[in-house]
């Protein structure tokens, strides 16, 4: 399994960002995928899920409607757009295979500043 995330950065409060995570060495198109956060204060945080077809989604209460999980399964590709950053947002990103963050990558840096 390999995950690799991209598109983090600077942005200021009420931002957008989006993020992309490439993804080989597995079958992507059948596994569900998701996105989790860490911060030393917060450890790591489940942030969304989406079905291996993309049909089903799922958010943490934190992002939901600010966020949207998305993904294209023939580039073995995810998504997270996210909205309206706050400064609760910041973190760093991964993509992993399950809501525990297992299989992740190394990670993208997001900072919203105020």
């Amino acid at each position: 399994v390999q995950l690799v995330e991209s598109g983090g950065g600077l942005v200021q409060f009420g931002g957008s960002l989006r993020l992309a995570c490439v993804a080989s060495g597995f079958n992507f198109s059948n596994t569900f995928m998701n996105w989790v956060r860490q911060t030393p204060e917060k450890g790591l945080e489940w942030v969304s899920e989406i079905s291996s077809s993309g049909t089903f989604t799922y958010y943490a209460d934190s992002v939901k409607g600010r966020f949207t999980i998305s993904r294209d399964n023939a580039k073995s590709t995810l998504y997270l757009q996210m909205n309206s950053l706050k400064s609760d947002d910041t973190a760093r990103y991964f993509c992993a295979t399950d809501r525990l963050g297992r299989g992740r990558g190394q990670g993208t840096q997001v900072t919203v500043s105020s």
